[in-house]
């Protein structure tokens, strides 16, 4: 028990840095593209309920930090639309500062900002991260081999170092999978350093169907990371093309589990946020980065999805209105949200039973019972 409070609390205390960054930046998105717009904001929450401190800036927007770190807000000034709110309420509006007079491109700007300012967080801290530390370069020494695969019969053992295949020398991890995916079920001559000796090993590599066509498989995992400096232009741009990588792999990852190619085991919640946050704060600050990095474009990417209640949906409603020439009906907007939120609560549920299964909780109650 004692050890298990410690790492609860970091646990506990790196979730809450982690979504407060994320959390922070992304209302920034939102509060900066609204004052472009000449939107004044009321208010700029970070956590909900009751208000531990408060603000008032020279503009009136009154910035706050609520008791309950689990998310915030930007409260938009007449954000509301005129027939929802009594008559005091919009006697009190400004005219000209209100979200809902703005054209439908600056209402877009304003949504849509959110999203962005996320993807625009993860190429900073990927790029900061490349410019301070180097570019992160998987080596091609096997950390594990997986049983009955190509690399266990041909006998790679951990530690081994691949130096190259056929003619073609191998540098990196990512060398060793390029390769390796073209030729499938090929025996390939592989030169591999063991104990400071070079060995000639052949492996026949195994196959398997992806997208229609065969790939090439080994059956190891890579370990060693090394990392090499980088000029600042290069770093820059590395920052923007991980950014595009992960957004690229989280999209291929939904798609997979759509048609079933993938199990939903991997789609977690916020506990495992916060599980995999105090366990990744332990690998140092630089993890960490890394870390909202990625959760990072994971969030303004689910952000755009065009589900009525996040921004994506709002965004669709407001394309809706820009080919009409007016605004949907204010029945099908408030179907679109029913539903939008009927489906993230279920979207939630599972994650978090998915979570608690993650974490063991019920083979422990089985356990208390059995």
């Amino acid at each position: 028990m004692l050890t298990v409070i410690p790492d609860f609390l970091r646990s506990a205390a790196a979730f809450v840095v982690v979504l407060g960054v994320l959390v922070f930046v992304h209302e920034l998105g939102h509060y900066l593209a609204a004052r472009w717009r000449g939107v004044r904001v009321e208010a700029f929450s970070i956590g909900f309920g009751h208000a531990i401190a408060s603000w008032t800036d020279k503009s009136g927007t009154v910035w706050k930090l609520g008791w309950l770190p689990l998310g915030g807000y930007v409260k938009l000034h007449g954000q509301e639309r005129p027939q929802d709110v009594a008559e005091e309420v919009r006697a009190q509006w400004i005219p000209g500062e209100t979200f809902h007079d703005k054209p439908v491109l600056s209402r877009a700007i304003v949504v849509a900002a959110g999203p962005v300012a996320n993807f625009a967080l993860a190429m900073v801290l990927f790029a900061g991260l490349f410019i301070a530390l180097g570019m992160p370069v998987t080596l091609p020494i096997v950390g594990a081999v997986l049983p009955d695969s190509a690399a266990s019969h041909a006998g790679l053992l951990v530690n081994d170092r691949i130096v190259s295949i056929g003619s073609e020398p191998i540098h990196t991890f990512e060398d060793l999978q390029r390769v390796i995916t073209v030729h499938p079920a090929e025996t390939l001559a592989m030169t591999v350093q063991r104990d400071g000796t070079d060995r000639q090993i052949a492996v026949t590599t195994e196959s398997r169907a992806v997208g229609g066509h065969q790939v090439g498989l080994l059956g190891v995992r890579g370990s060693a990371v090394e990392y090499r400096r980088v000029s600042v232009p290069v770093a820059l741009w590395s920052g923007v093309t991980q950014t595009w990588t992960i957004t690229a792999e989280t999209f291929s990852g939904l798609a997979q589990m759509i048609s079933g190619s993938r199990g939903t085991d991997d789609l977690g919640g916020p506990l495992r946020i916060a599980q995999m946050s105090g366990q990744i704060a332990q690998l140092g600050i630089a993890s960490l980065i890394s870390f909202i990095g990625v959760l990072s474009v994971n969030l303004g990417l689910i952000n755009l999805f065009p589900i009525p209640v996040l921004d994506g949906g709002h965004l669709l409603f407001y394309l809706a209105e820009s080919l009409r020439g007016r605004p949907l009906p204010q029945r099908a907007q408030e179907y679109g949200f029913r539903v939008g939120l009927a489906f993230l609560a279920s979207l939630f549920v599972f994650a978090t039973w998915n979570d608690l299964t993650h974490l063991g909780l019920f083979r422990w109650v089985a356990a208390l019972i059995g």
